[in-house]
């Protein structure tokens, strides 16, 4: 089977754009909570979201005529202006320049998302029924598969090019599946990760009609996200993108780049239980990571930090406490644990591509980042999670896990790259 390394990184959040600026922002314990700005919550239980900061393109903020031909901008909604910001930095960490005829032929592109371009959406059919005409561009700017579509378009990308859309699970299905094709000799090259931008009315409005959102903390927004605390209360949401070049290894050799991870494991299953709730025994989220570690050939005494799905959701979190404390049976307390949506909040389907990222960095930089707002961890859980401040320690291999709504569970491990 042939071996996948990663080779470049790239991400937009709401603790802002770039890897090294957010890797920085997140180990200050910076967070990206605030007032939702997108639209009028005067009538919303929750008004508090993780917006992306825009601005002129400095300091970290958003610019989006730094990526897009402004013309082409008003074509798009911002879910495909975010995948196409973090791939040209995932390119530029790569060092990748003009593909060959061949390069483009074995190289793709997978990106995933859960819900696309449900602003758009929601805005046309407000015009529709205003009376308005619907853009020729409306349906092409919306539907899920167009990130991995411009992105291949602008890079010539001339191999594999699809969507994964699970949930909160398809930015981790997405990296999990250009793994697979790589290892198979389906591609050298594989553009992957996921991005989310649904902060608007109609995304709110049915995340908390279904008792998914925060709304105890509007008056204080960074206090919202607070994983595995026994006062979390839902999850907080988020938008943004994260990117990652991943390469054959004897590709990657070939051209002298520089290698910043190993991809080694890739686990999933189902609950078979409910659309919205885990199943209580965290049976599927534990034969996910399970499959992942089985996959890596690695031991679970290997492990050394999970950068955890933990959204904040009181079911969610009590869940995978159990289910990570039922692989680890027999020694829970030594596995480094922690949360970075109490930081950026929770991006749905671009969540498993920014955590994989920040995974990625724990490995280069020997820190583990720490659960914010964790001020009373899970009384009955024996974890370790990380809290107060960052951990210093040798991580050679990390768990990232990812779950999603209709019980999709997907387990990704990253491991430091040795020869």
């Amino acid at each position: 089977m042939r071996r996948v390394v990663v080779t470049g990184m790239g991400m937009v959040t709401p603790l802002g754009c770039g890897v090294n600026h957010n890797w920085t922002e997140l180990l200050k314990g910076c967070s990206g909570a605030g007032v939702i700005t997108k639209f009028n919550t005067e009538n919303s239980k929750c008004k508090v979201a993780c917006e992306v900061p825009v601005g002129d393109g400095n300091n970290g903020t958003f610019n989006a005529e730094k990526y897009i031909e402004k013309k082409e901008i008003k074509k798009i909604d911002e879910f495909i202006q975010y995948s196409l910001a973090a791939t040209k930095e995932s390119f530029d960490n790569a060092g990748l320049s003009a593909l060959t005829e061949q390069d483009s032929i074995n190289s793709g592109c997978i990106i995933g998302s859960g819900m696309g371009g449900l602003p758009g959406i929601e805005k046309t059919s407000l015009e529709l029924n205003l009376g308005k005409k619907v853009s020729p561009f409306f349906i092409t700017g919306r539907i899920i598969n167009m990130p991995s579509g411009y992105i291949s378009m602008n890079y010539n990308l001339k191999g594999p090019s699809y969507s994964t859309v699970s949930a909160c699970a398809s930015g981790a299905h997405a990296i999990g599946e250009s793994f697979r094709l790589i290892q198979h000799g389906q591609a050298d090259v594989m553009v992957t990760g996921g991005t989310e931008a649904t902060i608007c009315q109609t995304a709110i409005e049915g995340f908390t009609s279904c008792r998914a959102l925060s709304l105890k903390f509007n008056d204080e927004p960074e206090k919202s996200s607070r994983p595995f605390d026994e006062e979390r209360d839902g999850f907080v949401m988020a938008e943004g993108a994260g990117t990652i070049i991943l390469e054959e290894l004897e590709h990657a050799k070939r051209r002298d780049a520089n290698i910043l991870c190993e991809v080694k494991g890739y686990g999933m299953s189902s609950d078979a239980y409910h659309y919205t709730l885990p199943e209580p025994s965290g049976e599927g989220a534990h034969r996910a990571m399970m499959n992942s570690i089985k996959d890596a050939e690695i031991s679970y005494q290997d492990i050394h930090y999970i950068n955890a799905h933990g959204t904040s959701t009181p079911a969610g979190d009590q869940v995978e406490a159990i289910a990570v404390e039922k692989l680890f049976k027999n020694h829970p307390e030594k596995i480094d644990i922690s949360s970075t949506k109490s930081q950026i909040g929770h991006l749905l389907g671009a969540a498993g591509a920014v955590e994989a990222i920040y995974s990625i960095k724990s490995i280069k930089e020997g820190i583990a980042p720490y659960t914010k707002n964790l001020e009373s961890p899970l009384s009955s859980s024996k974890l370790n999670f990380i809290n107060g401040e960052p951990k210093e320690r040798n991580i050679d291999n990390v768990l990232s896990n990812s779950f999603g709504f209709g019980g999709t569970n997907v387990s990704l491990i990253f491991s430091k790259f040795n020869g």
